[in-house]
């Protein structure tokens, strides 16, 4: 296939990997470029066609690789991939960088919730010292005076806001912001379908009408196509003989004849798949599951025998403070009526003092009556502690409103 690379991509990857490679009096030259942007525009594949292009060799490490049961081994990982990469600029005469993928999924701290080990920190720490002194970089427990040769590092992430801010400072990595426009997705989105006869027409109509998608979905998109053949295909060989004939098969790989890759019926697929996306967004059956378990805790005596007994009434003025006065319930939908998600958390005097406070159910709430339910259940549950309203802006993981609704006195307000 003639995949397509966007001039900005392949025009920033190169300054950055040329420039690490050159002798500027004076210039002191970020290390890093971290390549950051919404999930599924391509980034790491942009990335390997302008390596292609370039005749870049890379060296490898996944996000994953960023933790370990043994502390220290990610850190030592990485130096081991710098040295090993510096020599090998040094063995073929030729650029090569080290690359890591996904650099915020192993070492980023998304919420409270998101554990920061001894890993998390040593990675942070080694970058930062790498970039600092890239021609002097040790393994532990030994040392060589030899300097290596400089080796540029491209990081990729979604969201680089949850790395340490001094490793992502300006000085140690250049920042670039991948967000393709129309020209690049027809470009992109016509190099995918390249093999399937579409015009540059329907290629742009394809992409208008689904504008708001990400590159890989026009990927799935043409990988979906083929399904009805292969359903075909397994309901002709059985269910039962379906392995023996694709793996290790005498009669060779089944061959399928090209399915129908005409607009309409893309558009058609498409739409089902834009169904299956929304149908996951708005479940959210986690919440109904969390609803029940609260429910079920918050029944009294639901795992003893039930005995008859006269239980005298219960004062309207008792049972008010676990209900939300107006103003929090006005605060609840101002937050969320600007896109905001709703937390609720909670902490005794002591540490109240040291700001420790904890959550109190769901992390984020996005829906009024889930809000009020579990805010009332708080108020009940910790009702000699202070609890407070929190507002997160879900795009860039930040709070934006912090709100006590609730002090150990009993004292309901801000």
């Amino acid at each position: 296939m003639s995949y397509y690379i966007a001039p900005s991509f392949l025009d920033k990857l190169a300054v950055h990997i040329t420039k690490n490679f050159l002798h500027l009096p004076g210039v002191r030259v970020p290390l890093i470029l971290g390549i950051h942007g919404r999930k599924g525009e391509g980034k790491t594949f942009q990335c390997e066609l302008a390596f292609e292009k370039m005749g870049i060799e890379v060296t490898l490490i996944s996000g994953g690789e960023l933790e370990s049961p043994d502390a220290g081994d990610p850190a030592r990982l990485i130096r081991l991939r710098y040295r090993e990469t510096a020599e090998l600029i040094k063995v073929r005469g030729k650029m090569c960088v080290l690359m890591i993928n996904d650099l915020d999924a192993g070492a980023g701290r998304f919420d409270e919730g998101t554990q920061y080990t001894v890993n998390t920190q040593l990675v942070n720490a080694t970058l930062m010292n790498i970039a600092d002194n890239p021609t002097d970089v040790q393994l532990p427990g030994s040392y060589d005076s030899t300097p290596l040769h400089r080796v540029p590092i491209i990081v990729t992430g979604n969201d680089f806001s949850t790395l340490y801010a001094p490793l992502i400072r300006d000085g140690r990595m250049e920042k670039f912001y991948w967000e393709p426009n129309r020209d690049d997705k027809v470009g992109i989105v016509g190099g995918i379908f390249a093999p399937d006869g579409l015009s540059q027409r329907e290629i742009e109509e394809l992409v208008d009408t689904f504008a708001n998608q990400s590159i890989d979905f026009f990927s799935s998109l043409r990988s979906r196509i083929y399904d009805q053949q292969i359903r075909q295909f397994i309901h002709q060989i059985g269910f039962e003989q379906i392995s023996q004939r694709v793996v290790n098969s005498l009669e060779g790989p089944p061959e399928f004849k090209k399915p129908n890759f005409g607009l309409s019926h893309l558009i058609e697929s498409g739409k089902l798949m834009v169904g299956e996306q929304k149908r996951v967004e708005t479940s959210h059956l986690v919440d109904e599951y969390n609803r029940l378990n609260r429910g079920k805790a918050s029944q009294p005596g639901s795992n003893l025998t039930e005995t008859p007994s006269i239980q005298p009434p219960i004062p309207q003025a008792a049972t008010s403070i676990t209900h939300l006065t107006l103003d929090t319930q006005a605060q609840v939908r101002q937050i969320l009526a600007q896109g905001y998600k709703i937390g609720i958390e909670h902490v005794d005097e002591r540490r109240f003092r040291t700001g420790s406070w904890q959550s109190c159910g769901n992390v984020q709430i996005d829906a009024e009556s889930d809000a009020i339910s579990t805010l009332e259940s708080c108020l009940t549950e910790y009702s000699g502690e202070y609890v407070r309203l929190v507002g997160v802006d879900p795009k860039v993981k930040r709070r934006v409103v912090e709100t006590i609704i609730q002090r150990p006195h009993g004292k309901v307000g801000n």
